[in-house]
């Protein structure tokens, strides 16, 4: 069994580490956290600020980001690749991925979660607890779905969306880059990049830059 270090000591780290544990790939767990007050976590240590990450590259660790923010994760999860460190896949072993689909280096599939035949997750994404992914679909880089999301099969959804709890979406639907789905929100058309969208149906509520 190998070690991880897991960047983010917070509560998706927690549960992180919790699947991280069920899956029986990794018996050494340890994390990296800027709260200068944590020691330990589910009885794991803390062994120091993101920024340490430089002294433990030949202590033999695979890493994994879990951090909440798109961009944040996707920052880390660059960096500690350029320097060298193996990157990990989790999944849960109470989640079901088709042997036809794919899980991208970097992400994670909670508890509950069911990705059907012929989909692709790209690399650092999260497919939280309970959340559907059908077939034919591709879930771009950097994409959160958040608990309790249904994709429908044919489904795209492009770099750094998130997806908020419980929304729907409908089949053969393209959700643009940087977008943010509002809990509960269901999507029955196609959606641009860097808006926010709510409602049944969702309509677009706020647009950003591209900064977003």
């Amino acid at each position: 069994m190998s070690k991880l270090l897991i960047l983010g000591a917070g509560g998706h780290g927690k549960v992180v580490a919790d699947a991280a544990m069920a899956s029986g790939k990794w018996s050494d767990i340890a994390f990296l956290d800027n709260n200068n007050d944590l020691n330990e976590v589910l009885g794991f240590p803390v062994l120091g600020r993101f920024e340490s990450y430089q002294y433990h590259l030949q202590e033999n660790w695979t890493v994994f980001v879990a951090i909440g923010n798109n961009s944040a994760r996707m920052y880390w999860l660059d960096k500690l690749e350029l320097e060298g460190y193996n990157i990990a896949t989790i999944i849960h072993p109470y989640s079901t991925i088709s042997g036809f689909s794919s899980l991208g280096k970097g992400s994670v599939a909670l508890a509950g979660v069911v990705v059907n035949a012929n989909s692709s997750i790209g690399r650092g994404c999260i497919v939280n607890t309970s959340s559907t992914v059908d077939h034919d679909c591709i879930i771009s880089e950097g994409v959160h779905i958040s608990p309790g999301v249904n994709i429908s099969g044919t489904v795209t959804v492009k770099e750094d969306s998130w997806l908020g709890v419980g929304a729907k979406v409908n089949n053969n639907i393209t959700i643009g880059k940087n977008v943010i789905v509002a809990a509960g929100a269901v999507i029955i058309k196609d959606v641009p990049d860097n808006v926010m969208v709510a409602g049944i149906p969702s309509t677009i509520k706020k647009y950003f830059g591209d900064e977003q």
